[in-house]
């Protein structure tokens, strides 16, 4: 509210019924509510009237709370923040609980103000880097000996409606030596969905990896990808997770956390991250490219996830990018790709069409957020049972390495033929169990 009041236009700023409500409401308030949250109302005492001197004098306490409080007003006048300012907040707020159990001392509506109020502000570049780096917070990462990793960020919240493949696609591209790293929770709001790891937890895998027993299972033979929780692998961004359950929006961070390397590979390193709403394609390709990996690739797959669909696109299709829309980068050696930091990439735009590439238009498998039914159907058809879910791994694994420019995978075609036969010879779901067994014995 009052950021809309501050800084969007016109036509999005308070409605005449809010602003009768306020004005009716806001002596009220002023004697109920405790500082920091008036603060939030009305940092330049222009918004409540008579008695809203609180906050324009409005510091905090202790000197992190006043670093957060500073920031604040920046935000909630539609302002935005350089990277050493954010950086800067982030070191002080993390995490909210000290390992006594006590909390920090930070106010969680403040710092809960600051969270939302840069993503309504739409992030400036600088702001995302900020927040991405800070999940560099301890040092460098593990480096695995493979040739080929690939980092997925699928969006943490899960799939609520529709079959979500991207686990059961890392088991296909492990058998022809495209590892891969895939990370998130257990359970994140705003949508709470099913997630890669209840899946696993489901299955009875290990859950609780650390970063250098991740390393071990991505570089054994029989297995070639992991699964880190940001429980293990950052414990102090994990401790927002209450914060962002009662923010109930997707903070700066939920975009960030999708471009993430927990391991590092000593070969040619890819991300794949999901997104749905217009303007953070740009923004997460930026983020990418400031992680210099080989390829970068961003999908908008059901649900904002990453899994592409082969159902047909629906005449009624609202404003916007289409499923299946794909854009990314891969590095190569043409000086006429040369961009500004002077890596020279191929950027590449597309729709994907499955008809084009041999599937049958198929209705998405709803799971209706059913960790069971999300399981039972990727597990039949990594043994092979032919039918949407199948399509759909087949798909996605196929797709992905063409598009991030493996190798092997330069004609699509060729891509699609080798995922389906690390399904058909029972290889893809063999190496689900070993990752299964090896989860609970690597050390």
């Amino acid at each position: 509210m009052t950021i809309r009041a501050n800084a969007f236009p016109e036509a999005t700023q308070w409605s005449e019924g809010e602003r009768c409500a306020m004005k009716k409401f806001c002596p009220l308030l002023v004697r109920a509510l405790p500082p920091d949250v008036i603060f939030i109302a009305d940092p330049e005492g222009s918004i409540m009237g008579l008695g809203s001197a609180v906050g324009p004098q409005f510091v905090g306490n202790g000197t992190s709370e006043m670093r957060l409080v500073g920031a604040l007003r920046e935000i909630l006048a539609g302002g935005h923040l350089g990277y050493e300012e954010i950086q800067g907040v982030l070191k002080d707020v993390l995490t909210l609980k000290l390992e006594d159990g006590k909390s920090n001392g930070i106010s969680e509506s403040l710092l809960s103000a600051f969270l939302i109020g840069q993503r309504m502000n739409r992030e400036t570049d600088r702001e995302l880097k900020a927040y991405c780096l800070a999940f560099d917070e301890l040092g460098p990462a593990p480096v695995a000996d493979v040739r080929s990793l690939t980092h997925y960020g699928e969006p943490y919240d899960g799939n609520t409606r529709y079959f979500r493949s991207t686990l059961f696609v890392a088991a296909v591209r492990s058998c022809y030596g495209e590892s891969s790293l895939l990370h998130g929770v257990e359970w994140m709001p705003p949508k709470e969905g099913v997630t890669e790891e209840q899946m696993l937890k489901f299955m009875g895998a290990k859950t609780n990896l650390s970063l250098h027993q991740g390393k071990k299972i991505i570089e054994a033979e029989e297995v070639g990808f992991a699964y880190i929780s940001k429980r293990e692998a950052r414990p102090s961004l994990y401790s927002l997770i209450g914060l962002r359950e009662q923010i109930k929006k997707r903070p700066s961070l939920a975009t960030t956390e999708k471009v993430q390397q927990f391991i590092r590979a000593k070969g040619r390193e890819s991300i794949v991250a999901g997104f749905y709403h217009e303007g953070y394609e740009e923004p997460l390709l930026m983020l990418m490219k400031r992680r210099d990996v080989h390829s970068g690739l961003v999908v908008k797959g059901e649900e904002g996830a990453l899994s592409m669909t082969t159902r047909l696109r629906s005449a009624s299709t609202s404003k916007g990018l289409p499923v299946n829309h794909c854009s990314g980068f891969r590095s190569v050696g043409i000086e006429s790709a040369c961009e500004m930091d002077g890596v020279s990439r191929q950027s590449f735009r597309l729709e994907v069409n499955a008809m084009d590439y041999g599937f049958e238009p198929t209705d998405t498998p709803r799971t209706n957020r059913s960790v069971s039914k999300n399981i039972e159907l990727g597990l039949a058809a990594l043994r092979g049972e032919k039918g949407p879910a199948y399509d759909r791994i087949v798909l996605n694994a196929g797709i992905v390495d063409h598009l991030l420019g493996c190798d092997g995978a330069e004609d699509v075609s060729l891509a699609l033929e080798r995922a389906k036969e690390a399904i058909d010879s029972g290889k893809a779901h063999k190496r689900l169990l070993n990752y299964i067994k090896m989860s609970h014995k690597v050390k």
